[in-house]
């Protein structure tokens, strides 16, 4: 039996602690900033990435890579590239885009890497009804007995606490390493199935309030800014809803804006990746808020939504800058 793409992969539910110490012993592992993709490697290579798509065309010398292995087997990885001493999302998205001698040109100057972390298929058996302990080890095995290096690289794996909790020091966060993903040893794969555990990096950032959703008066959320280099003030979050008790603290203190604000007149989207415009009210931007978030940056942007902590009455709005 061999499995064919698509298949889908197994999932993480997010969640805001470790898990105590249960009768099941879990292994930890790195969770990378990076596109999910399964490796179909052998004659026919194929990068699938997690919705399905062929991900080849974008990524030429990991369909190379895959296709020189030397043994056919399904990896499950993450998909990175690394660049400026971090592992960077937004030329990875940037790269995604490019077919053809674009493509091929990218892959020279912004090699993609895959970390990997499971193995489903190996020389025609399918593994993923073994438990993820015997996975692990046969994918050591295979990166020991083809002495694998880049583009491959082995996700990092623990079953210590103590070492998974050092892993989610913002230092790892300022590298590209989001937080953790927790996995019972003795777990099948199950495709589809939010089966594992995903614990993000958390940090407190400021943030100028440079417009609210909702009414000023009654806010819903915030849209939070800093000031560039040259001074101007550039959207880099949203929050998440605000409490009731943060509305009325925050409505009680944030004045309109008008024509003279720097986001009058400006278009911004609804979420990540919709072009769902956002309707929001601005405000004068004068007031710093500390928020809670994690360390998804794209270009100096949170790409998650942020959670408001708090007012920074100890801060003036020129002090936030990139």
């Amino acid at each position: 039996m061999h499995l064919s793409p698509p298949v889908e992969p197994m999932l993480a539910r997010s969640v805001t602690a470790l898990p105590s110490s249960g009768a099941r012993p879990v292994l930890f592992e790195q969770k990378a900033d990076g596109f999910r993709a399964l490796v179909f490697t052998g004659p026919k290579p194929y990068l699938q990435s997690r919705r399905g798509a062929d991900l080849g065309p974008a990524f030429p010398e990991i369909t190379r890579a895959a296709a020189a292995l030397g043994v056919e087997a399904v990896v499950d990885a993450e998909l990175v590239v690394w660049h400026n001493g971090r592992l960077d999302f937004t030329a990875l998205q940037h790269r995604a885009r490019l077919r053809g001698a674009r493509a091929e040109h990218a892959a020279r100057e912004q090699p993609a890497h895959l970390i990997t972390f499971d193995l489903l298929e190996l020389s025609g058996t399918v593994l993923m009804d073994q438990p993820l302990h015997q996975r692990r080890s046969a994918l050591e095995n295979l990166f020991a007995s083809l002495g694998l290096a880049a583009p491959w690289a082995l996700c990092p794996q623990t079953a210590d606490a103590a070492t998974a909790r050092t892993w989610l020091d913002p230092a790892w966060g300022a590298a590209g390493v989001e937080g953790l993903i927790v996995k019972e040893s003795g777990s099948r794969y199950r495709p589809g199935e939010r089966g594992w555990l995903k614990l993000r990096t958390r940090m407190s950032a400021e943030g100028i309030i440079g417009a609210v959703t909702g009414s000023v008066h009654a806010p819903r959320g915030l849209l939070l800014g800093r000031l560039d280099a040259a001074g101007r003030l550039r959207l880099v979050a949203r929050s998440t809803p605000l409490s009731r008790t943060a509305t009325a603290e925050l409505g009680a203190v944030l004045r309109p804006a008008g024509a003279e604000h720097p986001w009058w007149g400006r278009k911004f989207s609804a979420g990540w990746g919709t072009k769902e415009l956002l309707t929001f009210q601005p405000v004068v931007p004068d007031l710093v808020a500390e928020v809670d978030t994690d360390t998804a940056l794209d270009l100096g942007r949170h790409r998650h939504p942020v959670r408001y902590l708090r007012l920074r009455d100890d801060m003036a709005a020129c002090d936030v800058r990139e």
